[in-house]
């Protein structure tokens, strides 16, 4: 197999706008959300983890000062502008140009620019960016991709598979280079849509606890360089991936974990590695019941249920399209300096599987590790990382 490697990474959240101040409120323990009583969100006052706005327009005009004077910061969309300085800052850690013709842009989102269908945003410019293919080809324009980009989108397990995609092309030989930036905002008609599944918790969510009522949403992007020649200093590589789907239901997960497991189990094999070889699971653990329930099954089928284990969305909340990207890239932090983070609001264990759920910060050796992912429809997507 073509090596893959980590060549460079970027996370935009309530929480920080780089991968730096991001983990560094980690491991403080801090989450990034707020209860927001704003009424073009939400009817009802519900905890939010959003990027902040006033400091998003001031990087991004930073970025467009310098990269093109001639256009207007009007043009481009709040999500637009969010991938922009994502994709700036990740790409500038790796000190090289990654737009020539051997290099693509992979965008993944689950709703892309949604706030377009708003009634004040009827005079943008170009309503057509509610396409996620044309706003992906700006995104693409700005930064010089002479190749077009690719959408994935899948639900919820869009970034772990946008990140499973860029690698599998890599492997082909068919790029050098890729570019996955991974992005969602919190709109009205996101909001909505999770309040009529009553899946909405009143406070900050709770994942594998037994006291846990729901997920919490959060807005973000994150971006991922991956490279066949590029490494950062501790070189970390992508070995493996899967994708399944368990037909169960449009919005229920399967009830055996069955799906998931093989996703998994696909995904050790064609990373060489056996369950116990696994330092560390990095779960999709949204804190809905159902949820939590099939993938602490999954973990026993996979024989992964003693492996540490932990959920991110109690920092950040469900990022969506964004979430596989910005969990993985905490995933790879976790691998480079040895610390597996405590998964934020876990108290008491409350799913049938007696899960290895971190309690508190660790630091402990970190060689290989599992990121797992599952959505709508039934997907779910494991990926495999490896320290060199």
């Amino acid at each position: 197999m073509r090596p893959v490697y980590i060549a460079g990474d970027n996370i935009i959240t309530s929480m920080g706008f780089t991968t730096r101040e991001v983990i560094h409120q980690l491991e403080s323990g801090i989450n990034g959300f707020q209860k927001y009583d704003d009424c073009s969100l939400t009817p009802t006052p519900v905890p939010l983890s959003l990027v902040h706005r006033d400091l998003l327009n001031a990087k991004f005009l930073e970025i467009l000062v310098s990269c093109h004077p001639e256009m207007q910061e009007e043009y481009f969309t709040r999500l637009e502008k969010m991938f922009i300085v994502s994709i700036h800052e990740a790409v500038k850690e790796t000190g090289t140009n990654l737009f020539g013709s051997n290099s693509l842009l992979v965008i993944s989102t689950t709703k892309g620019n949604i706030e377009l269908l708003e009634e004040g945003k009827k005079d943008f410019p170009d309503p057509g960016r509610i396409y996620l293919w044309k706003m992906a080809d700006v995104i693409g324009t700005f930064f010089g991709f002479v190749n077009r980009p690719v959408v994935v989108s899948n639900a919820c397990i869009s970034g772990v598979l946008a990140l499973s995609t860029a690698a599998r092309l890599i492997d082909a030989g068919l790029y050098n280079h890729i570019v996955v930036a991974g992005g969602d905002l919190l709109s009205e008609f996101v909001i909505s849509g999770f309040l009529s599944f009553q899946a909405l918790s009143p406070e900050p969510c709770k994942p594998f606890d037994i006291n846990r009522n729901g997920l919490s949403l959060g807005e973000g992007c994150g971006t991922v360089v991956i490279s066949s020649e590029f490494k950062k200093s501790t070189v970390l590589t992508v070995s493996g991936s899967a994708i399944t789907n368990d037909a169960n239901h449009i919005s229920g997960p399967s009830l055996t974990g069955e799906e998931l497991a093989m996703a998994i189990g696909n995904a050790l094999k064609e990373a060489g590695l056996k369950p116990d070889e696994v330092s560390f699971v990095s779960a999709h653990g949204t804190a809905t019941p159902y949820n939590d329930e099939m993938e602490s099954k999954a973990l026993e089928i996979a024989c992964l249920q003693d492996i540490p284990v932990n959920s991110f969305k109690g920092y950040w909340g469900h990022t969506l399209g964004a979430a596989g990207v910005i969990e993985s890239i905490a995933t790879i932090r976790s691998m480079e300096n040895n610390l597996l983070f405590r998964s934020a609001g876990f108290n008491e264990l409350g799913v049938p599987v007696p899960l290895n759920v971190i309690r508190e910060n660790v630091h402990t050796p970190v060689q290989n590790c599992l990121k797992i992912a599952s959505g709508f429809g039934g997907c779910n997507a494991a990926i495999v990382f490896r320290k060199m």
